[in-house]
């Protein structure tokens, strides 16, 4: 794995509590995507699914004056050997959330299917067919971005998406989430689009709230750029907001980001 050596701080806007902050990025999203439209036929954009996006995603299918009709949505991830209409699943998760709620143009979900490599390849293909504008995403406890968790993480991968094996730190995330009731029943694989594939949107917004993601927003923004904290490769992008509430913030030093 190779690190990345170039620099730049994203934005970091922090707020009081979590409701405060998923309401300001879809403010800032869906501001956005308005103009993005105003100039361009279509938009396509890259959707977490966590519960750490709930907020946001809540406040954006609420924002007004936004033409969904012209949008494209992806998702970022998925697990495999799930069954098909298990309800842990990042799909249907999107679909009750974000995806039925409002008139998306079209969806690209991650079907796993009987061949996960040719899963992979073929949205990886759907991908590449145009340039991805946007980006909502979030940062994991263990600092993963999508499932690129540190050990399987490249910031230079060659492949768009990938089939990966998920580490335990990320799969006791899913319990801690309440989005699996024991660590016995959090599936090892799943699909996930490559840290370069993310950051090649011309636009990130990272929602990380909560007191168990603050080391990782320390270590996102402080530590040396590297695979060990995969959301450290943030800071090559040119175009990242970090929206943090206080307890996600809580291990940073007042002189990074700012307050609303």
């Amino acid at each position: 794995m190779t690190p990345i050596s170039a620099s730049t701080t994203p934005r970091v806007r922090t707020f009081a509590d979590r409701a405060t902050m998923g309401h300001a990025a879809a403010t800032d999203v869906a501001a956005n995507l308005r103009a993005l439209l105003a100039v361009q036929p279509r938009v396509r954009m890259v959707f977490a699914a966590a519960p750490s996006q709930q907020e946001l995603l809540d406040a954006l299918v609420d924002a007004p004056d936004l033409d969904w009709s012209r949008v494209t949505a992806f998702h970022m991830d998925e697990y495999l050997d799930l069954p098909a209409a298990a309800p842990q699943r990042f799909a249907s998760w999107l679909d009750h959330v974000l995806f039925d709620r409002v008139p998306l143009g079209s969806v690209h979900r991650i079907e796993p299917g009987p061949d996960a490599q040719q899963t992979a390849r073929e949205y990886a293909e759907a991908l590449a067919a145009a340039p991805i504008d946007l980006v909502c995403l979030g940062i994991g406890v263990n600092g993963h971005l999508a499932f690129n968790d540190p050990p399987v993480a490249d910031l230079a991968d060659p492949l768009d998406v990938k089939v990966v094996q998920l580490d335990e730190v990320c799969r006791q995330q899913q319990v801690d989430d309440e989005c699996f009731d024991t660590l016995a029943e959090v599936p090892h694989r799943a699909i996930t689009l490559t840290v370069p594939r993310l950051l090649a949107a011309g636009r990130l917004f990272c929602v990380v709230p909560g007191a168990r993601k603050s080391t990782a927003v320390r270590r996102a923004l402080l530590d040396p750029i590297d695979a060990a904290c995969p959301a450290t490769a943030l800071r090559t992008h040119p175009d990242c907001t970090l929206y943090l509430d206080r307890e996600s913030a809580g291990q940073l030093p007042p002189e990074v980001g700012h307050a609303g």
